[in-house]
């Protein structure tokens, strides 16, 4: 016997996983709501739109989900509530109101941290310990309704965005489950969120990618695993082509500070000395010819290190 009817707005693996969990607690799922795959992006995640089909709900990839048009047809549908799962729209006023008993999202970081897009990418770079996932009402300000349940997840030293992305779905999965009951009972908690200056985070575009040779050693480390494949890469130039760096560690060895980040090799590796002293082991490496032979890499630049600008 169904405990509640929602419609979900969802996308990605977070999409999948919570859309999962409503059904596992029985709760009636009238319509989904998806986006289509972008023929330009690398899908590496779990589809919605193969899920509805897989457990036969109506599914729908609206141009506009914001149209009168759907929100007249969900509104017709008569939800208890409206479910936006990692959907890649913000939902206007008039779905808002169509649900009965609220709008809920969720949200992949200890909000108020992190508002916005990306924040798992932004998580990593900016060298966080921490990140997870939150489940709050949506209103019609980004990531600012009120906090029903948030799980904290660890990010470790040389976790990448894929890896800290996988805590996430598993962490969101875990907050919607353990919500649900109380969410269906009505006496579910809800706290006011304190909105923090400086805490909203716009969209990443691949050209952020670009490692500014400059920066600490940590901070080049932190680049490199926020945007690491699946996602489209940190870059540099060395000797005037393009490479991707995919993977990197930082050593605990320092040598002296320099104006000049240079790239060298040692005993069958590959390092990047940068000009704070710090250094970073290169473990994945690529140009626009494929992966870089790291070893025989290492052996051309113990006779000749490059500069890296």
């Amino acid at each position: 016997m169904s405990t509640a009817r929602a419609v979900v707005f969802a996308y990605h693996d977070v999409g999948v996983r919570c859309l999962k969990t409503l059904l596992s607690a029985q709760v009636e799922v009238p319509l989904v709501v998806t986006v289509r795959d972008d023929p330009k992006e690398n899908r590496w995640f779990g589809s919605v739109a193969d899920t509805g089909q897989e457990y036969g709900l109506p599914t729908v990839m609206p141009d506009d989900a914001n149209s009168a048009e759907l929100a007249e047809r969900i509104a017709r549908l008569q939800p208890d509530f409206v479910f936006s799962f990692y959907y890649r729209s913000m939902l206007g006023a008039p779905l808002l109101r169509s649900a009965a008993r609220g709008a809920l999202n969720i949200h992949g970081s200890l909000l108020p941290k992190y508002r916005g897009r990306a924040p798992v990418n932004w998580a990593i770079l900016n060298g966080e310990r921490e990140t997870g996932a939150t489940l709050h009402y949506m209103v019609e300000r980004a990531d600012a309704g009120d906090i029903v349940d948030q799980l904290a997840v660890p990010i470790l030293d040389d976790d990448d965005a894929r890896e800290v992305f996988g805590k996430v779905t598993a962490a969101a999965e875990i907050v919607l489950a353990r919500s649900l009951p109380g969410l269906i009972a009505g006496d579910a908690p809800r706290r006011p969120q304190l909105i923090e200056p400086g805490q909203y985070f716009g969209r990443r575009r691949p050209e952020d990618g670009r490692i500014d040779w400059s920066l600490p050693a940590v901070r080049i480390h932190n680049l490199v695993r926020a945007v690491a494949p699946p996602f489209p890469g940190a870059f540099t130039e060395i000797d005037g082509r393009p490479w991707w760096i995919h993977r990197t560690r930082v050593e605990p060895k320092i040598i002296a500070p320099s104006d000049r980040a240079r790239l060298f090799g040692a005993q069958g590796a590959c390092y990047a000395a940068c000009r704070d002293g710090g250094v970073l082991r290169i473990l994945a490496a690529a140009t626009a010819d494929g992966p870089v032979d790291l070893g025989q890499l290492s052996s051309e630049l113990e006779a000749r290190p490059a500069t890296l600008d």
